[in-house]
C-alpha cells in the first residue's frame, strides 16, 4: 500500500488548518489520497470547533495514519504547540510552522511518507522569528541537503491547463534582470525536463522559453537580453536534445492554441509566470518544487488571514495539491505505465 502524504500545518493563524479540515471532510466523496497533518492535534480540534466542523483528531505516527484516516483525522505531533487565533498570527505561529515543515521533510526523507504537501506560510511572520530563507522552496532545499550539499530547487506552478516555471523567483524585478544568466536558464530547464520525465511521466517534454523584454526584444531594439542571454540558452538546450523553443514573446505564449504546443513554459521572472496561471487556473493551481530528492506540492495561494476561521476558505487548490502529489509518486507512475 502506498505511504501517506505528509501535510504541514502552514501558518496556524491562516487558512491552512481550515482547508486541511475541509479536505479531510471530503475524503470519501472525492476519493482523496491518505494524508496526515504534521502539527498540534489540540490546536486543530480547537479550529474545527470554531468552524463548526465535526471532526475527530487522533495523534498517531506516519506509518499508522492509513489505518485511522477514514475514521479520524490523523495528526503526527511535532511537540511544538500552536496558540494563534484565526487571522492573528502570534509568537507561536513561526515555530509551529517551521517545526511542521522540518518534521514532514524528515518523514519523507526517511521513507515514512510518500510526499510532502505544504500549507501556506506567511514569510513576514517567519522573518520576524529569524527565518533566513526567501521562502518555502529555499528552506526545503536546505532540509534536503546531503553531505552539506543542497539541491537546486525549481518552482513550478502546475494546473491541468498550464505549467509554468520562473527562472528567477522571490526577488525584485530589478534584481531578477541582474540575476538572469544563460547558465541559470539552462540549469533550470534541465531540472524541469528531468522531473517532467521522472515525476510526471512525460517521455519527451516540450519547453516554451519566454523572452524578457516586450516582443522578445524586437531584434534587440527593445533590449539586448533576449539575444545575448536567452537565445544562447535555447541553443544550448537544443544541442543537448531538449525540445526547447524561444525566446518567445510572452504576450502570445498563453492563449489556448499556444498552450497546446508545449508542456511547460519557462519564464524569466516571477510575475511573468504566475500571472497567466493564476488567471487561467486560480483554484486548480498547484505549486510544485522540482529538483528535490522527494515530491513536494502546495496550494497556489497564501495564508488569507482575512478569512481564516470563517469557513469561507476554498480547499480546491489543496485538494489538487494532494492529488498531484499522489499522482507523482514513483509507485503511481509505475502502476500506470507512465515511466
Amino acid at each position: 500500500m502506498k505511504k501517506a502524504l505528509a501535510l504541514t500545518i502552514g501558518d496556524p493563524a491562516g487558512i491552512g488548518p481550515d482547508i486541511a479540515i475541509a479536505a479531510w471532510l471530503e475524503r470519501r466523496e472525492l476519493n482523496l489520497p491518505v494524508f496526515y497533518l504534521v502539527g498540534d492535534a489540540a490546536f486543530m480540534a480547537s479550529r474545527a470547533r470554531a468552524l463548526g466542523a465535526d471532526v475527530k483528531f487522533v495523534e498517531t505516527t506516519a506509518e499508522k495514519s492509513q489505518a485511522v484516516f477514514f475514521d479520524a483525522f490523523p495528526v503526527v505531533p511535532t511537540g511544538v504547540a500552536a496558540t494563534a487565533q484565526p487571522g492573528h498570527p502570534d509568537d507561536s505561529s513561526a515555530p509551529a510552522a517551521i517545526a511542521s515543515i522540518r518534521h514532514a521533510v524528515a518523514d519523507v526523507m526517511a521513507g515514512r511518507a510518500s510526499a510532502v504537501v505544504t500549507n501556506p506560510i506567511a514569510k513576514s511572520v517567519l522573518y520576524r522569528a529569524g527565518f533566513s530563507h526567501p521562502g518555502h522552496t529555499e528552506f526545503l532545499a536546505e532540509l534536503a541537503s546531503i553531505d552539506g550539499k543542497s539541491p537546486m530547487p525549481v518552482m513550478m506552478l502546475w494546473s491541468p491547463m498550464l505549467a509554468v516555471v520562473p527562472v528567477t523567483i522571490h526577488v525584485s524585478l530589478r534584481d531578477a534582470i541582474a540575476e538572469l544568466t544563460t547558465d541559470l536558464i539552462v540549469k533550470t530547464a534541465r531540472i524541469v525536463v528531468s522531473d517532467l520525465k521522472t515525476k510526471f511521466g512525460l517521455p519527451n517534454p516540450r519547453l516554451a522559453i519566454s523572452g524578457l523584454n516586450p516582443h522578445a526584444g524586437e531584434d534587440g531594439s527593445l533590449g539586448a537580453e533576449d539575444q545575448s542571454i536567452i537565445a544562447p540558452a535555447v541553443t544550448a538546450l537544443q544541442r543537448e536534445g531538449i525540445d526547447a523553443r524561444g525566446p518567445l514573446p510572452a504576450d502570445t505564449m498563453f492563449h489556448a492554441a499556444a498552450r497546446t504546443t508545449y508542456d511547460c513554459a519557462i519564464c524569466m521572472y516571477h510575475d511573468q509566470a504566475l500571472i497567466p496561471i493564476k488567471t487561467i487556473a486560480f483554484d486548480e493551481g498547484v505549486n510544485v518544487t522540482l529538483g528535490l530528492p522527494f515530491i513536494r506540492t502546495s496550494p497556489d495561494h497564501g495564508t488569507a488571514f482575512n478569512i481564516a476561521g470563517t469557513g469561507r476558505a476554498n480547499p480546491s487548490s489543496l485538494i489538487a495539491a494532494l492529488r498531484l502529489a499522489a499522482r507523482m509518486t514513483p509507485a503511481q507512475l509505475q502502476s500506470t505505465g507512465q515511466t
